[in-house]
């Protein structure tokens, strides 16, 4: 098992995100949750990742996460040493996902931040999800505490996002690769591209599931990682 786990939160995620797994796994394996609110460019972000890393560690993102990640093995692929891209995908936005990033980025900058993630929850939630209230308050506590700067940030470092397609095969390590049954964002299809572009990769579906799969099935979730972390 490795002895560092570095996990990368999505969109408008703090390391609440990640929570329920960093103290599932504490007790085997020290937890880093990157703090991804500081940067406007994937790459910033990459590099301040490795500069807070452990010289070697396994890497887990969920969605923007998982762009990051994915960045870092472009710039650093001997650092690490297993790799799980979770909700997330490979291909960059088509057009009219740019233009709702760009419409929620001038919301939030004329005031308007605090209607965007009410908005963006049943895109975020197994329908089911939508009425608890706990992953809800967090899931809109956590965008209050990244707050709209870092929102404006986060969104033009996802809008300028190469396509990783080709960069996918490079990749050696352990590599799981796990999504929501019901992920509407970054669909099950995307994960199936990314597993059979991945030499070895693991594919894992958690069932009754969106997109925010560590805040909707934890124990699930960190069941998976557990099996990642021991291959």
């Amino acid at each position: 098992m490795s002895r560092g786990l570095v996990l990368l939160p999505g969109l408008l995620n703090d390391h609440r995100l990640w929570l329920r797994q960093a103290a599932a796994l504490g007790g085997e394996v020290e937890v880093l949750v990157a703090d991804l609110t500081l940067d406007e460019s994937l790459g910033a972000m990459a590099e301040r990742v490795l500069g807070a890393a452990p010289e070697r560690f396994a890497l887990a993102g969920l969605s923007m996460g998982g762009y990051v990640a994915l960045e870092i093995m472009r710039r650093a692929p001997g650092r690490v040493e297993r790799l799980a891209l979770l909700d997330t995908t490979a291909r960059p936005d088509l057009p009219e996902q740019t233009q709702r990033r760009r419409d929620a980025v001038e919301l939030a900058r004329s005031g308007g931040f605090d209607k965007i993630m009410p908005t963006m929850l049943p895109l975020l939630l197994h329908p089911d999800h939508l009425a608890d209230a706990a992953i809800t308050a967090l899931a809109k506590d956590m965008a209050r505490a990244v707050g709209a700067q870092a929102f404006a940030r986060q969104q033009a470092a996802i809008m300028a996002r190469p396509d990783s397609r080709d960069s996918l095969a490079a990749i050696a390590c352990p590599t799981l690769v796990l999504c929501g049954a019901e992920d509407t964002l970054t669909p099950p299809d995307r994960h199936d591209e990314m597993a059979a572009l991945i030499k070895g990769a693991r594919r894992a579906t958690i069932a009754h599931c969106g997109h925010l799969s560590p805040l909707e099935q934890p124990d699930a979730v960190s069941a998976e990682l557990r099996a990642w972390l021991s291959v």
